[in-house]
């Protein structure tokens, strides 16, 4: 708990903002961002007692006299105030940190991996939302655990999706089972290499012991290895081999017995039944029934801006797929479709590469590209024979999409790119291109 502490928020965002409200009410908060146009949001906090301060000079405001600083996940470990804190041996905090420190006595289950962490989560809270259990949705799904503690009570279950930016900075925090659903190279701008990335979603097991429960996927080499030496006890699934919880004959199987056919499920592709068969094993801790695993499933039609159905016009699907942020999430995309393809790219310049989709574009028929990374997805598209227009913005990809495309055709938004350059989140790009589509007719 936090009592009459001097603590610094950095970050104005969703996290920094509940953890704010969270501590405002003992301690002396200062929160600070570059920039923030709601001005009723700053009201508001002010209100509280909280100081708030947008400047660009945030490194001016910090001194040794704080007791914790408090970091938006997003915000780089080398920032001058997060070098200026180690140097100055002050604790660096996340808000699922801050927010553990408020929780006694209750059942948490942390989601993490490359891809897959929402679709995992949100099916886990529906499998114990369904059961009846007093059940809370918390973390990088888009809902701050801060923001919930009062709700919380003694023997409540809180199902978590965390980032690896998450992970950065957790002290305490323990989760009674852990989901890792797979591990591929992404976020490298942030941790510098891969197995800095590796070692930091390791951190999701930190201070479990053989109380606890590890969830791990059996096909993923990079997970099985890292993941040998935990304490906790271990279950796997897997989609091509024999696990705790396996595919056979076109059945879901835990320990031997079907649990639910593939055709009784909503949501299709091998990346989709994956996180069931990992929210399964979550499910079964709790006693939960086949009965409803199979209506939950049987209703779940998948996860906003994940290969989420938008509409159907003239002939032509529209999908939007916003929260693929790297090329990994983008060729799970394509691997969903097998008619012919307009993909729009695009989005904030970090540098990475687009070669790994190469293999997966046999069904791409044009690439329609735009943001910061356009001038460099034309040169990908001409050097790979593929037709590439050039647009400025998300409408404008939309629109020359629905020109170039065909009855028949597929126009998907899966940008292989963060959304930062016009945007402040995935979420925000991904309602736009709703929006856009939904006035093409």
């Amino acid at each position: 708990m936090f009592k009459n502490k001097k603590i610094f928020i950095l970050g104005m965002g969703k996290s920094g903002v509940s953890v704010a409200k969270l501590l405002s009410k003992d301690n002396h908060i200062l929160i600070t961002d570059m920039k923030c146009d709601d001005l009723n949001l700053i009201e508001e906090l002010e209100n509280l007692g909280i100081n708030v301060i947008i400047t660009k000079d945030q490194e001016e405001l910090f001194d040794d006299s704080y007791d914790y600083v408090v970091k938006n996940p997003g915000v780089r470990l080398d920032h001058p105030i997060v070098l200026k804190a180690n140097k100055y041996n002050i604790p660096i905090l996340t808000e699922l940190e801050v927010a553990y420190r408020y929780l006694k006595e209750v059942k948490i289950i942390g989601i993490t991996g490359s891809n897959g962490k929402t679709t995992t989560t949100t099916i886990i809270y529906e499998f114990l939302k369904k059961a009846g259990l007093p059940v809370h949705l918390a973390g990088n799904i888009g809902y701050p655990l801060c923001s919930q503690i009062d709700e919380i009570k003694k023997g409540d279950i809180i199902v978590t999706e965390i980032s690896s930016h998450q992970l950065v900075n957790l002290d305490k925090f323990k989760v009674d089972i852990a989901v890792l659903t797979n591990l591929y190279k992404v976020h490298l701008d942030f941790f510098g290499t891969y197995e800095k990335y590796k070692l930091n979603k390791l951190r999701i097991f930190n201070n479990q012991d053989e109380s606890s429960l590890a969830i791990l996927n059996k096909n993923d080499k990079e997970v099985y290895d890292l993941t040998l030496n935990l304490k906790a006890r271990k279950k796997y699934f897997s989609s091509n081999g024999d696990a705790d919880i396996c595919i056979k004959d076109d059945n879901i199987v835990l320990n031997g017995e079907k649990v639910i056919s593939l055709s009784d499920i909503r949501v299709k592709g091998m990346h989709n039944y994956e996180n069931i068969m990992a929210a399964i094993l979550v499910a079964k801790e709790f006693n939960i029934s086949n009965n409803i695993i199979k209506e939950v499933l049987n209703n779940f039609a998948g996860v906003a801006h994940r290969i989420e159905f938008v509409a159907k016009i003239n002939g032509r699907e529209f999908y939007n797929d916003s929260k693929a942020t790297n090329t990994d999430s983008t060729i799970t995309a394509l691997k969903s479709f097998d008619n012919d393809v307009v993909l729009i790219l695009g989005g904030l310049d970090r540098g990475h590469s687009f070669e790994p989709l190469i293999p997966y574009l046999k069904h791409v028929k044009h690439i329609v590209c735009y943001g910061e990374t356009k001038e460099r997805i034309e040169t990908f598209a001409l050097e790979n024979n593929i037709d590439v227009t050039v647009t400025d913005n998300l409408e404008e990809s939309v629109k020359a999409a629905y020109n170039i495309s065909e009855e028949g055709d597929t126009i998907l938004l899966s940008p292989a790119c963060a959304s930062w350059d016009q945007y402040n989140n995935f979420e925000e790009r991904g309602d736009e291109f709703k929006k856009i589509v939904s006035e093409l007719n």
